[in-house]
């Protein structure tokens, strides 16, 4: 028996409620904040 079907892995459906965001946006987004809390951290040095 795979490991999903021990219930340790729960991959959601369509109709899971909640904000649609794709793994390369997270990836973009994560990044530009880290960027942006640096420079911030520059700025006020």
């Amino acid at each position: 028996m795979p490991a999903a079907g021990a219930g340790l892995l729960r991959f959601f459906e369509e109709d899971a409620p909640g904000i649609r965001v794709s793994p390369r946006m997270l990836v973009v987004f994560s990044i530009a904040l880290i960027i942006f809390c640096t420079l911030i951290q520059f700025a006020y040095a």
